[in-house]
């Protein structure tokens, strides 16, 4: 019902300019396996970012960058199907970021303030800097689809909500679908409003909704001590949104992105 709904609404809604594929009425190409086109290019601002490149293919995100940022869509999205292919490296952390509330810098750690992370987080959404900084992480407060090593990596084999394919920190999956780490997986992320569902390799791993029972209680859990995130992520002001792939500072590989938008702008 979810799937027919979407393409319904997609023949309606669907942006007339964006191109099309013969083969798949109403999807398109969101990487052409050479360029950024469609993507806001880091490489090009002021101080240049360093954490995205094109290798083999792939939209790569690189290992340490000075500047840990994610990629965004110039595009903005609200109701969609997206599929797209991913291979990580031993050990690695990313994901797949949507329903994109808000992005900005991290402020440097205060150690006279012992916060917790997401203390921090607070604390820059408060206090944003004036400027794109020469080191740093910019921080994407959205859902995410995640993706990782889960046989090696320490955040996936200490909480299930964390393995690959999760609603990170909300769903887990229904059960362990990625392929051995230096793989290319497939994935599948179908969002109509609020119902969400995640798809990996074929197999339906979350099928749930932004505003669950499940995702309210991860979202408190969290950002208990953080209101102004949490807020955000309780009430989705914004509901025309980037999607977002994310570098956490790990080698990761995209390809093959293709979206079925409905209602996007």
């Amino acid at each position: 019902m979810l799937r027919t709904s979407l393409l319904i609404l997609a023949s309606a809604l669907c942006c007339s300019s964006a191109p099309r594929h013969s083969e798949r009425a109403g999807w398109f190409s969101l990487f052409d396996g050479k360029s950024m086109e469609g993507w806001v290019d880091s490489r090009g601002k002021i101080p240049p970012g360093d954490a995205w490149t094109i290798a083999d293919g792939c939209l790569k995100a690189n290992a340490k960058p000075s500047i840990t940022e994610d990629l965004f869509t110039v595009k903005n999205f609200r109701n969609f199907e997206l599929e797209f292919d991913w291979r990580i490296a031993p050990g690695g952390n990313s994901g797949v970021k949507y329903r994109v509330q808000d992005h900005f810098f991290i402020l440097t750690a205060e150690p006279s303030l012992h916060e917790r992370f997401e203390e921090r987080v607070e604390r820059s959404f408060l206090h944003r800097v004036d400027r794109r900084p020469t080191s740093g992480q910019d921080y994407v407060v959205g859902f995410e689809y995640q993706i990782t090593d889960d046989t090696t990596n320490g955040d996936a084999t200490s909480n299930t909500k964390h393995t690959a394919g999760a609603l990170y920190d909300m769903v887990a999956p229904s059960q362990p679908a990625a392929l051995p780490v230096g793989q290319f997986n497939h994935s599948r992320i179908v969002l109509l409003e609020n119902h969400v569902e995640h798809w990996l390799n074929g197999v339906k791993v979350v099928d749930s909704s932004l505003d669950s029972p499940d995702a309210m209680a991860g979202i408190k859990k969290r950002w208990r001590s953080s209101p102004a995130i949490m807020k955000l992520l309780a009430t989705q002001p914004r509901k025309e949104c980037p999607i977002t792939l994310q570098n956490h500072g790990d080698e990761v590989w995209f390809r093959n992105i293709w979206i079925l938008p409905a209602g996007s702008r």
